[in-house]
């Protein structure tokens, strides 16, 4: 500790208690009623929740963690929605096109559903009380991305009818879908995060493969990105380009719980879920450092939570 004011021309403050754990990761301070050094460290987790109140895979979800929307799903082609409160999880209005396996974008009260099976094109907007249909998508899909809100909306690959796998991208702006530009790879059941003009499109399926490959859309055209470590079909996603997860789905050893951040450049590891599943939610659903898993297929079919969040702590620094 002697050499922290050369080395970063400050003096470690002294408190007589530690700080709120809002403060900067990695500050280090003295604590005098406690006699030690102190510094504050980020620590993330996954732990159980409120499971929703029916079971389902290939949902499309949408909102924030205190405030999210699940709506369709599978098996069956469901129309049910559900609210969570942070707590627990209400009925909403049903859909008005039965769906599973399609993209869920945008919040509680201002949500879009597009696409899904049995390869539809139809889209829907929820106004937090009920669904209405909007103008449909060019291209009928089912397990495309998602990512955006109600009025700018993104859309990528999937699979057609006839079991094609297509890259094409469409942009949705409250009122019309319109042609973008087409990713390098065609793909279904990939991880997307992010908006309409900053969106990650991660590993996936081309019908045959598990792609590697990630890809960034900077609202006009796509670049291909650092690859993911771990590949996988029909795992989530959560958080924005630079600050992004991907999580669960199924990876060529099985269903996997594995997790990994995103800041832009790099994919790192995080904790694991306690629950290897896919299709856990398709749709972009909170944050990085808070977010969830509802559902999906482990299988069989279930309908338990897991939350991820990070949080400070308070870390004793030692001299070893």
């Amino acid at each position: 500790m002697t050499d922290y004011k050369t080395l970063h021309g400050k003096k470690i403050k002294h408190f007589s208690s530690d700080p709120p754990g809002s403060v900067s990761e990695g500050q280090i301070w003295y604590n005098t009623a406690a006699t030690e050094y102190k510094s504050s460290v980020l620590v993330a987790a996954w732990s159980s929740g409120t499971g929703i109140n029916t079971a389902r895979q290939g949902h499309m979800t949408a909102g924030t963690t205190p405030a999210a929307l699940v709506f369709g799903g599978n098996p069956g082609q469901k129309a049910n929605s559900e609210e969570w409160d942070g707590s627990s999880w209400a009925e909403g209005d049903d859909l008005v096109n039965a769906r599973g396996a399609g993209g869920g974008m945008g919040t509680q009260t201002a949500a879009l559903a597009a696409g899904g099976s049995p390869f539809t094109n139809h889209t829907e907007e929820y106004n937090g009380s009920s669904w209405s249909e909007t103008a449909n998508m060019g291209t009928a899909r089912q397990n495309n991305s998602y990512a955006g809100t109600q009025t700018a909306g993104l859309t990528a690959g999937g699979q057609v009818s006839g079991g094609t796998v297509i890259a094409a991208s469409e942009e949705y702006n409250g009122t019309a879908w319109t042609e973008g530009d087409n990713p390098s790879s065609a793909r279904l059941g990939h991880s997307c995060f992010g908006i309409q003009t900053a969106a990650v499109i991660a590993t996936g399926d081309n019908d045959s493969t598990r792609l590697a490959n990630v890809e960034e859309y900077n609202g006009t055209s796509w670049t291909d990105v650092t690859d993911i470590p771990t590949v996988r079909q029909n795992g989530s996603g959560a958080g924005i380009l630079t600050n992004g997860l991907v999580f669960a789905g199924n990876a060529p050893g099985g269903v996997t719980n594995n997790t990994l951040s995103y800041d832009g450049t790099n994919w790192s590891a995080q904790p694991s879920m306690a629950t290897a599943r896919q299709a856990a939610g398709y749709g972009t659903l909170g944050t990085k450092a808070s977010t969830f898993a509802m559902g999906g297929e482990t299988p069989p079919v279930v309908s338990t939570l897991e939350e991820f969040s990070i949080a400070g702590t308070v870390k004793v620094i030692t001299d070893s």
